[in-house]
């Protein structure tokens, strides 16, 4: 559709990108403008749409500048990032016509309108940049017609983004080049191998990061020995692992090793100088909770872990979630927003017993969880073809959704 766009003052195409969340935890280097991975990375996976970006480009002779809108406000097209994709695309889009300017092609001298919108808190430690730009390469590449291999472009927007360009289990490879070239993403399994994954998002603070996770793993790669022992020996034998637990949805193995890879991320954290401190007392109280329910039962029912932010991401079985959710209304009583408390895929009631409120439920710390998001593993970037979800109205400014 796009490549008709000539013919029309203005081309647009929207996209859907889903959060995504690290199980194995990264590091990335600064390399110029493109996160370079450390040592063989990670095998997260992205989410249902109750976690997504939806971005739409726009491009018109008519537009006398790129602009960009991130939740309505207008914020820097100038970004390095966000240029590095305005970049890449367009030059895939040149190389694709072999130089020549076809005339039944978008003209790459247009300028460019972007409007990008969160349903989950930006920059609150929720992967929210990795399914942004995941989102505007999708839109990009749809406007332009490249269909080349993306995952790479998105990674020069964030690190973690190829990871978004992809559904279900997704692994981040490091490559071998020196400019990060041929640092890709792989699916290790669709959304479909394992239908019972549930993940439960504990939101206890919307705040933006007082260290944003490229900031912070810069220092942390200039300054901690713990995070050179662990990219060199611990994360490449833990990916692998990891990979196994998923292929054979092996609950047990899966959630016992993505707590100690949490745990031991936050412990390069505290090793980096000065020390980075994203876990809050909140956080500290959800994995004591969890290590007092998974005791109580014997086995790992939850398996929670933490990036670059204090939301704790619980992974369950879906036969766990209802009673797992009621002790965490139980743990962190709800302020007022009790109908609000748990958004997302439907959660059952659950009845507990009074063993489990006595070993579990210990020092409720009301209004601690703001609220708890119910989804699981979804699909990837999903191109939109609905024109009333398009961000931008037809003189290519953000519609406002009063």
């Amino acid at each position: 559709a796009a490549a008709m766009a000539a013919e029309r003052a203005l081309a647009m195409a929207t996209c859907t990108a889903p959060v995504n969340i690290a199980v194995i935890k990264y590091c990335e280097i600064r390399f110029r403008i493109i996160p370079q991975p450390c040592p063989a990375m990670l095998s997260p996976f992205p989410l249902s749409p109750q976690l997504k970006t939806t971005t739409t480009a726009a491009a018109s002779r008519d537009f006398t500048e790129d602009r960009l809108w991130l939740n309505g406000k207008e914020e820097d097209v100038g970004h390095p990032r966000v240029q590095a994709c305005l970049r890449e695309v367009r030059r895939l889009a040149r190389k694709r016509r072999g130089g020549s300017e076809d005339t039944a092609a978008l003209s790459l001298s247009y300028k460019i309108h972007i409007a990008s919108e969160n349903n989950f808190p930006t920059a609150a430690g929720l992967a929210s940049s990795a399914a942004g730009y995941a989102c505007l390469v999708s839109a990009l590449a749809r406007l332009y017609g490249v269909e080349e291999e993306l995952s790479e472009v998105a990674r020069r927007g964030s690190g973690s983004a190829c990871r978004s360009m992809f559904g279900g289990f997704v692994q981040w490879q490091r490559g071998e080049r020196p400019d990060g070239t041929d640092s890709l993403a792989l699916q290790v399994a669709p959304e479909t191998h394992w239908p019972e994954l549930r993940v439960l998002i504990l939101v206890v603070s919307g705040e933006k990061k007082p260290v944003g996770s490229t900031a912070g793993m810069q220092t942390s790669v200039e300054t901690s020995p713990l995070l050179k022992h662990r990219a060199e020996v611990v994360v490449p034998e833990r990916l692998a692992q990891m990979m196994q637990h998923i292929r054979e949805r092996d609950f047990e193995g899966f959630g016992q090793l993505a707590m100690r890879d949490s745990n031991q991320f936050h412990a390069t954290c505290l090793d980096t100088f000065p020390p980075i401190f994203y876990l809050t007392d909140v956080s500290r109280h959800i994995i004591a909770l969890a290590h007092r329910y998974n005791a109580h039962h014997g086995h790992t029912k939850v398996a929670y872990t933490f990036d670059a932010g204090p939301n704790a991401v619980i992974f369950a079985l879906a036969d766990t979630v209802a009673e797992f959710v009621e002790v965490v209304r139980r743990s962190f009583p709800p302020a007022s927003n009790g109908d609000q408390f748990v958004r997302g895929l439907p959660v059952g009631s659950a009845a507990l017993s009074q063993e489990l409120v006595a070993a579990v439920v210990t020092e409720p710390v009301p209004g601690a969880v703001r609220y708890i998001l119910h989804t699981k593993p979804g699909p990837g970037p999903q191109l939109v073809d609905d024109p009333s979800q398009h961000l931008l109205g037809a003189d290519g400014l953000p519609r406002s959704h009063a």
